[in-house]
């Protein structure tokens, strides 16, 4: 349930504090930006160089329908169970042009740019795009209950993870 309307600095500082935590490695705080029941997107381009439409019908860079799957992700990540993550990169998220949209029930409506960096194995790869997200205040603090990801660049040259973008 919405306590407040959200304002552009509450909803900005929200964003730096979500991204630093990736940077950070801070995993509890980082999972606790997320309701229980979120839905965290990355959908693919189809061919014809446009977005699918569908997660349950269409590949997806990344789905995840609720937070379990996000707390699996960092459970793996943490306890080295995923090669792909292992060694950890260094990352630097990076956010611009923060848009709040609306507002559509008890949710804000909020749009904005990124770039990541990400080092790891002496190489340093560069993520962007924009973001979609659907915020409420739950007992006081920030829930993301929907992100929907943009990833522009779609040549990813290795695996991909949830602190990349």
């Amino acid at each position: 349930m919405t306590e407040m309307t959200l304002s552009y600095e509450q909803v900005r500082d929200f964003l730096y504090a979500e991204a630093r935590f990736l940077d950070d490695k801070q995993w509890d705080e980082w999972i606790e930006c997320y309701a229980k029941e979120v839905e965290f997107w990355v959908p693919s381009w189809d061919d014809d160089g446009t977005l699918v439409t569908d997660p349950h019908s269409e590949i997806s860079l990344m789905y995840y329908a609720h937070r379990d799957g996000l707390e699996d992700r960092i459970f793996r990540i943490r306890t080295e169970k995923s090669t792909a993550s292992t060694p950890q990169p260094r990352t630097s998220h990076n956010i611009s042009n923060i848009e709040i949209l609306g507002e559509e029930g008890d949710a804000t409506l909020v749009r904005f740019n990124w770039a990541t960096f990400s080092h790891r194995y002496k190489a340093t790869h560069t993520f962007f795009g924009t973001s979609f997200y659907k915020i409420v205040t739950e007992d006081g603090k920030l829930k993301i209950t929907n992100k929907k990801v943009i990833l522009k660049d779609d040549y990813i040259p290795h695996v991909m993870d949830v602190y990349h973008i």
